[in-house]
This record gives C-alpha cells, structure tokens and sequence, in this order.
C-alpha cells in the first residue's frame, strides 16, 4: 500500500498534478490550499465544498501533516522562536520579529547548513540534510497558527494584528500587495502577524532550490498565504547560477551575504566565494535587478570588530556597490558560544555607516533582536545530527588581517556586549526585508 500523499507538501502546480491523476478537476487545488493555509483546516473530510466521494478519497489517500512545535520562547523585546521537531527527529528553528506596523518571520531552508562560514552559528553545527516543502512552508503555516491566538502580537500593549493599517506606506488600509500576490479573487482570507517572510534562517536556500521555490510559491499564492513579491525575501551566500535560476523560477526579494569588499576576505569569512568570487557574484546581482525594474538587491554585512569594520573597508565597499541598485543592511556580530569575534563598538557601527551614507547609498543598521534567546541573525542553531562532523572538528579560523591599522588586525577573544552597546544602533523597519 502506498503512504497518504502529504498536500502540504505540494504547492498549486503539483497539487493541480495530484487532483488530474485522479480523475478530478484541476480547480480543486485552489479550493484544498485555502482550506489548508487560510482556514487551517487539516481534515481533508472537513472541506465541505468537495464533494463527499471526493473527501472520501482524500481521507484514503492523503494527509496533511505540519512539523510540530516541540519548544517555544520568547525575548524581552518581544521575538518570538519555536524550535519545530520534524519526522525524522531532527528540529529547526524558526523566529518572528515584530516591529511597529509589521511582523518578520524568519524561515530556515535546511536542517543545519552544508556552508561553513565563520561567523554563523548553525555552520558550526554542521549539516544534515535539505527541508522539504512541508517543512518549510510548515513553519509560516505554523507560526501564524501560534500568533493568531496571541493577542498582542507585536509588543505594543494594543490588542490585534496589522491588518487594519497603512502597513507598506501606500496610502491604502489593510494587507500589503503590488498585484503579483494579493486576494483579487474575492476569498476571505484571515488575518496574520506576518507582513514579511525572510529565508534567512538555518541553511542555504539556493542549495535547496526545488523545495525553496515551491514553498516561495505558496507564500505568494492568493489561495495560500498571499503575500507579494517584494514582502519575501531570499538570502544567498551568493551561488551564481542558482541566482540565475531565480530569477526565471520565482523572482522574489533578493539578499546577499556579502560581509567583505574584496575576495581575499571573503573567500576566509565565506569560503563559497572561491567558486563564486565577487566579481561574477555582482553580475548574477545585476542580471537579478535587471529582471525587477524598481527594486534593490539587499546586500548583507555582518560587521566583525578589526576584521572587515575599518573606514577603508567602508569606502571599499562603497566604491564596490556604486552602481547597484543597492541597499546595505549592516549586522553588528551577534555573540556566539565558540566562535571566536568581537562586535565593533557603537561608534565603530555609525562610522563605517556614515561612510556608506555619504557615499550616496542607502544603508541601515540592523537593530539586534531577540538575542536573549539566541534568536538574532547567526545565531539560529536547532537541534540535529551532524551528517559532516563539522561539528566535532570545528576549530576557529586563524585571525584575519584587515587591511586598514585604525582597528587592530587579529580576532580577540570574544567578549558579549553590554545591553547599552546591543541597543545603540538605529533599528530597522524590519529585520532583513528588501526595500
């Protein structure tokens, strides 16, 4: 006997496949995915505009299954983490940030991360295996279930959600939306936390790019979660011709891990960056903007005190992205156990910023969320078996020259900040979203 089909890890097009090869209309994929995603209804029995020899049929052979949340936390500042447990046994985390006006959630794409950058907790961890759809649209699915029945979802002490505001700045109430992804077809949908998605969790997307790209779609689907193109944002460490394949398959928000305005830098923080160095990682970039007239591609920069943090690195970096249509989130380094950096001081954050500023490209500084509870950007870790034992052999990596002396040119051990050093920097509309 075969195993129940999981629809939760079928997106439109493939459930579409699924109700052909039955016999049924294609048309009932829509009408399956608002039950799932804006009903939240799991019970195939209970999709009462199916025909009853229908749900028979899909009691007999299918299911709709979700990770389940084996622990949850919440930080001072109001981000939520839910570690979420999977078949296998292993679990991943996935975070929601809440800000005046929106709500970010952070998705993980897989279970630990085959990459190895230095500065990022879950490469320490190691790698086990890709997500596949169900467990990574299952953490939106999951996420917005546990923020409906929390009253007041983004810490402002005013019961309700977001959906009775200007939230995206257009003059008009309600739900975000540009056309590519809002509820044009006249279904209710209900009411949720989340404004903004970012595949910027456990993992590299672009190395999970089937799965990735078909749980991208359901977030955009209007029968689904609904959200526009430009409110969901992929993070890649920069695998070119994947970024390529993007752009044709589902051409979302786009970040790159960026963290250094040269290659003999990157290639020590980033080690992808010896197949992929910056010079043919910018031009991925630029083929990427040219296929979204209007918008910018989000470069990240986590900011490592004397390692890549200097005024020269800062006009280096300008000097590097000046004629990108680009928007700079700088990241002061979020502490974690074993890995040995420092996070510049305040003043050393708003130099290099004001360097960028002055140079006539738009930057932020990403405001740190969540840290009390290991939630905040690197710092995702879950809990899984190792599959590359990067994890046992982890050794820190030799110190990296900066080639700047205003800083000094070794990594020192690494000291946690004081709350008055993680709290000076200028938040964030959202935690990583694309402009």
């Amino acid at each position: 006997m075969q195993p129940a089909a999981n629809l939760a890890a079928l997106d439109r097009a493939a459930l579409e496949d699924f109700f052909a090869r039955m016999g049924e209309k294609r048309f009932h994929a829509g009408q399956a995915l608002r039950w799932i995603y804006q009903r939240r209804v799991t019970a195939p029995d209970a999709f009462t505009d199916l025909s009853k020899a229908l749900r028979a049929r899909l009691n007999r052979d299918a299911a709709i299954e979700f990770p389940a949340v084996a622990a949850r936390r919440r930080a001072a500042d109001g981000t939520r983490k839910w570690l979420l447990r999977l078949a296998d046994g292993n679990a991943v985390e996935t975070v929601f940030i809440p800000e005046a006006g929106r709500g970010t959630l952070c998705v993980s794409s897989q279970v630990g991360c085959g990459l190895n950058c230095t500065f990022c907790a879950t490469a320490r961890h190691g790698y086990n295996r890709n997500l596949t759809v169900d467990e990574i649209i299952g953490q939106v699915w999951v996420a917005a279930g546990e923020l409906a029945g929390d009253r007041d979802i983004d810490g402002d002490g005013v019961d309700g959600d977001h959906g009775d505001r200007d939230i995206d700045g257009d003059g008009v109430d309600g739900d975000p939306g540009d056309g590519d992804g809002d509820h044009g077809r006249g279904e209710t949908k209900t009411k949720t936390a989340i404004t903004n998605i970012v595949l910027m969790g456990m993992g590299e997307p672009l190395l999970n790019f089937d799965a990735v790209v078909a749980a991208l779609r359901l977030m955009l689907d209007d029968c689904a979660f609904g959200l526009s193109k430009r409110r969901v944002t992929l993070s890649t460490a920069g695998l070119v011709p994947a970024i390529d394949r993007l752009a044709s398959a589902c051409p979302v928000s786009l970040a790159v891990s960026l963290h250094a305005p040269d290659d003999a830098l990157r290639e020590q923080l980033v080690p992808l960056n010896k197949k992929y160095p910056i010079a043919e990682l910018l031009a991925a970039c630029r083929r990427y903007a040219a296929a979204r007239p209007r918008t910018r591609i989000t470069f990240e920069y986590v900011l490592l005190a004397g390692v890549n943090d200097s005024s020269a690195q800062a006009r280096a970096l300008a000097k590097l992205l000046g004629d990108m249509p680009a928007k700079i989130n700088l990241i002061p380094f979020n502490p974690s156990p074993d890995i040995d950096y420092r996070r510049p001081s305040p003043a050393a954050v708003e130099r290099f910023r004001d360097i960028l500023i002055g140079r006539n490209l738009f930057t932020v500084t990403r405001k740190t969320r969540g840290d009390d509870i290991d939630a905040a950007c690197g710092q995702l870790a879950g809990k899984f078996t190792d599959r590359t034992r990067r994890s046992r052999r982890w050794v820190s990596a030799p110190a990296v020259p900066a080639p700047s002396p205003e800083m000094p040119s070794s990594r020192p051990k690494m000291s946690t900040p004081s709350p008055a050093a993680r709290d000076e920097t200028a938040p964030e509309p959202a935690a990583a979203a694309a402009g």
